[in-house]
């Protein structure tokens, strides 16, 4: 298991635009390895996703997962999905306020994320993928390509909702967890 360090805020390759990777790259030792460092530092961090310029890499990869997350209880399962060279196509106008952390940023707050997301990506064996996520999820996927994009969450949250994860805990976690659970419920994800 290799966990790597995660940039933090300020460091300059969260602000680079990640670098497609050539097809055959993918099945590579290095493209590989990276991509193990990736699930390992995700899965040690508790994150729900993470991209490669978090780990100061600038492939264009990243790593989703959600499976009894304790950072994120509210958050419906999502199995391991590796993507490389993800893009996102919104599919419709549906909207939806979310509050969002970061393993970069040491701040939570509420942005608005697209509902309805049609996602492509090559996995780790190459094959190509497509699929349509909601919700939550479509919420995670645009973070993380966010990432890939070199745009944080603090570019999108509403300055105003701005809190550290101790005041979100003590002060807001209870009324968006519920929030939050009433809509995972309504839309399935």
């Amino acid at each position: 298991m290799t966990v790597r360090p995660i940039l933090p805020i300020g460091h300059p390759v969260l602000r680079t635009r990640t670098t497609p990777v050539p097809r055959s790259d993918i099945s590579s030792p290095r493209i590989q390895g990276l991509i193990d460092d990736l699930i390992d530092t995700m899965r040690h961090a508790n994150g729900a996703g993470i991209a490669a310029n978090q780990i100061g890499e600038t492939a264009r990869i990243l790593t989703i997962e959600v499976n009894d997350n304790p950072r994120y209880p509210y958050k419906p399962p999502v199995p391991l999905t590796v993507a490389v060279n993800p893009e996102i196509e919104v599919l419709d106008d549906e909207r939806v306020v979310i509050n969002e952390g970061c393993l970069s940023v040491p701040l939570r707050g509420e942005l608005v994320r697209s509902l309805n997301l049609r996602v492509s990506y090559t996995d780790r064996e190459g094959v190509d993928r497509q699929q349509v996520v909601r919700g939550l999820t479509a919420g995670t996927w645009q973070h993380e390509c966010d990432h890939l994009d070199g745009i944080l969450v603090v570019d999108r949250i509403d300055p105003r909702t701005l809190s550290t994860w101790e005041q979100f805990t003590e002060h807001h976690q209870e009324a968006f967890v519920e929030r939050i659970t009433r809509f995972v419920r309504e839309v399935g994800s």
